[in-house]
């Protein structure tokens, strides 16, 4: 079997929009998980927590930096 340049591409967007429909699904549980506060009652809340958060906020900067070419991805 040939590929041929339309096939490629046809695989291209079909891998590309698997990889989006993952992404969207962490993007709606990380929403569903802040809408309830990262099931953190609030008469419970530590320091831990805001521990947690803090390394949940660092991994999405380097997303968000990354996508948008912003801190270390600035040009």
């Amino acid at each position: 079997m040939t590929i041929t340049p339309r096939s490629n591409r046809d695989a291209a967007l079909t891998a590309f929009l698997g990889k989006k429909a993952e992404i969207d699904t962490m993007l709606a549980r990380l929403a569903a998980l802040s809408d309830d506060h990262f099931n953190a009652s609030p008469d419970a809340v530590n320091w831990g927590h805001v521990g947690t958060l803090e390394h949940y906020a660092s991994l999405l900067r380097q997303i968000t930096d990354s996508a948008f070419g912003e801190g270390e991805h600035a040009e």
